[in-house]
């Protein structure tokens, strides 16, 4: 033992001494390659919190760590117990190996090891063992040429990231989540000493498999105190800490968006997201205790964004990330579902765009037959005339059909691509069964066309990713239309029991109750919820405002106090009862009714449909022909004039670009032109 100890020693000397330029040719040629070991996917979030963390290879945890994200205590208690003299030496200490190789003769064998934390380093890197010559040589070669490329910094921050915890735990920061569930920024005097000691034995020191670890603990924070680094009063509260007696597991929130940004990004080991984790915590909490007294097949998904930027704050995609009945491993957040009525918003945005109809027009809720296809509404009754307000509102199936007829369904499906809805018809060309959900749609899209709603009509699209550039995408509907869909998605009453915030919102039931929706916003945020069953098949009796609108009201609660979800209308806005409005707006006509010109029917003259038209600065001169006057004009179904007796009028206030402009007569006909304007 004795000769061992001289040889290793006499050789790191030596090396020292004499062998600078063949360790720098060594340590170039074979280990800077390996100073950087795989570390975890981190995926955090907003504020660069960990939500959820993946094992490296073999199944470890090694989470990237260093020096100046770890408490500065623990730092001093490190080098205090383990090597006071490591911003002295040059990697190789020769008065500790002196003094080890001293005690090894006195006592009979080996009191302390003598290396160095950068021979530990070394040992860690190379995975060599200590109990033999080679393996000393190696960790003295491997040190001095450590110390010679690397800061101490660095050498520290390698240990660090290196040090073993037992188990499958590699580092002091996975090690303090484990066993104290947090960062290690900031450690109490027990804690830190805890997570000097364990190294020096990971496995029989293993806080949730063994009782030796606070003996071990006590020793170092008996050296702090005869050191100096902590007082009595510290020592002796420190020693009374419990020690923990079980592994904490590591945070696994927004399992299935992490999956998500990991496999999009699978090189980078850093994924910051937009996520807020208390509020994701919260939300999964919640989304748990939806579904805990609805039999073991139920299931319930959250999107939470800010309609202002796009960014997702919580994606919840099932109410476990598991494989039972549920089938929680499923992302039902970008699962194509039936979105039942909750398209109809949409539907009559696009609606009050075209001049169809407006919010205070009335239109007939009865029994109609569209060429074959005659839908009822769910509960099988009929209102007769009623106020288009109320008809969203009540959500009934007959006007929203014949208003999808008037505006054909591909409309409505070039408004979907518009708010960049991936969608999914089941079959090849749309027909009207799409208003009420004879499509396929996620949750995520049908979040991001309500936040396009609640922002004034134009698309922003949903982003995880914090810092992204998110510019402004197409206009949906525009800015009057989106505010008149707000203001009476607003008018509903909370969901008996509810909290009382205001919110605009919509329900929504698919065919066979197989899903049910609730999608809402107040005046920063949107929340879409959907339940069902991640296989599709019927939930007997479920209603999207009997069991998705509580929840949807339940999450607004856990956001800051809910904002008033209407701004000011648009100056543009006609605030108007039905007998104030101009003739043609009054009452909703059918399709053949509204645009199949007869002989004396209105048609636009000019400009002409598909035109390219030089804007002048007093407006646009138009021109009708045919129809009896006076007339009514809208660009994009805003009134512009009205009761005008001539048929060549200046249409005034129009801005650049596309426009629709439409004509009615005093008989109810119009004609339709689509320009650009330039």
């Amino acid at each position: 033992m004795r000769a061992r100890g001289f040889i290793a020693l006499a050789a790191g000397l030596w090396l020292a001494a004499f062998a600078r330029d063949g360790v720098d040719r060594w340590i170039d040629a074979t280990v800077m390659p390996d100073l950087a070991p795989h570390t975890s996917q981190e995926v955090l979030d907003r504020s660069g919190e960990l939500l959820r963390a993946y094992t490296v290879d073999a199944g470890r945890w090694r989470l990237a760590t260093d020096v100046a994200s770890v408490d500065p205590f623990f730092i001093e208690l490190l080098l205090d117990y383990e090597d006071k003299r490591f911003y002295q030496h040059g990697g190789v200490d020769p008065q500790a190996l002196l003094r080890a190789l001293g005690q090894a003769v006195w006592n009979g064998h080996v009191v302390s090891g003598g290396s160095t934390l950068t021979m530990q380093v070394a040992r860690l890197l190379e995975d060599s063992g200590t109990g033999h010559i080679e393996g000393k040589l190696r960790q003295i070669r491997l040190a001095l040429a450590l110390e010679r490329h690397l800061t101490k910094d660095q050498i520290l921050s390698l240990y660090l990231l290196l040090a073993p915890y037992g188990g499958n735990v590699e580092g002091m920061r996975a090690a303090a989540i484990v066993y104290f569930g947090k960062e290690p920024r900031r450690l109490t005097p027990a804690e830190a000493a805890l997570l000097v000691a364990i190294p020096q034995s990971p496995e029989t020191r293993r806080p949730d498999r063994s009782n030796e670890v606070k003996a071990a603990r006590d020793r170092v924070l008996e050296r702090a105190l005869s050191d100096g680094l902590i007082d009595a009063d510290q020592a002796k509260s420190a020693s009374t800490e419990k020690v923990p007696t079980v592994r904490r597991p590591f945070p696994a929130l927004a399992p299935h968006l992490s999956d998500r940004v990991v496999a999009e990004a699978p090189d980078q080991t850093r994924h910051q997201t937009t996520i807020d984790k208390g509020l994701q915590s919260a939300l999964e909490r919640l989304a748990a205790d939806t579904v805990a007294s609805r039999g073991d097949r139920m299931q319930v998904a959250l999107v939470v964004a800010d309609h202002a930027t796009g960014e997702v704050l919580a994606s919840v995609g099932s109410a476990a990330y598991t494989g039972d009945l549920r089938q929680g491993f499923v992302d039902m957040t970008t699962a194509l579902r039936s979105p039942g009525s909750t398209l109809k918003p949409l539907i009559y945005g696009l609606a009050f765009d075209e001049g169809l109809v407006h919010p205070e027009s009335t239109i007939d809720d009865r029994l109609t037959d569209f060429n074959g296809y005659r839908p009822q509404n769910f509960d099988r009754q009929f209102r007769g005339t009623i106020r288009v307000r109320e008809a969203l509102q009540l959500s009934l199936n007959i006007p929203a059909v014949a208003l999808t007829d008037a505006l054909g369904p591909a409309k409505l499906l070039q408004a979907m691509d518009r708010a960049g809805m991936k969608s999914a018809l089941p079959t090849g060309q749309p027909g009207l069964a799409v208003a009420l959900g004879g499509i396929g749609v996620t949750l995520e899209d049908m979040v991001q066309l309500y936040a396009a709603i609640a922002r004034g009509g134009v698309l922003r699209a949903l982003t995880h990713t914090f810092g992204a550039d998110n510019p402004e995408g197409q206009r949906v509907i525009t800015k009057v239309s989106a505010w008149e869909v707000g203001d009476i998605l607003a008018g509903l009453a909370p969901p008996p029991g509810a909290p009382s915030n205001r919110l605009a919102y919509k329900t929504g039931t698919s065919y066979g109750h197989r899903d049910a929706w609730a999608i809402g916003f107040d005046g920063k945020d949107v929340i879409g919820v959907w339940m069902g069953r991640a296989d599709g098949t019927p939930v007997p009796g479920a209603f999207g405002a009997d069991l998705a609108a509580p929840v949807l009201f339940q999450a607004f609660a856990r956001l800051k106090p809910s904002l008033d979800p209407q701004p000011p209308p648009p100056p543009d806005t006609l605030m108007l009862a039905n007998s104030q409005l101009p003739q043609p707006l009054r009452r909703f006509r059918s399709r053949e009714a509204a645009f199949a010109p007869d002989a004396s029917a209105p048609e636009v003259t000019f400009p002409p449909d598909g035109a390219e038209v030089e804007l002048l600065p007093e407006g646009l001169m138009v021109r009708v022909s045919g129809g009896t006057a006076p007339f009514t004009w809208l660009a994009d179904g805003a009134p512009v004039l009205s009761g005008e007796e001539e048929p060549s009028i200046l249409l005034p206030a129009l801005g650049r670009g596309f426009v629709t402009l439409s004509v009615i007569d005093a008989e109810g006909r119009s004609a339709r032109t689509r320009v650009r304007l330039r």
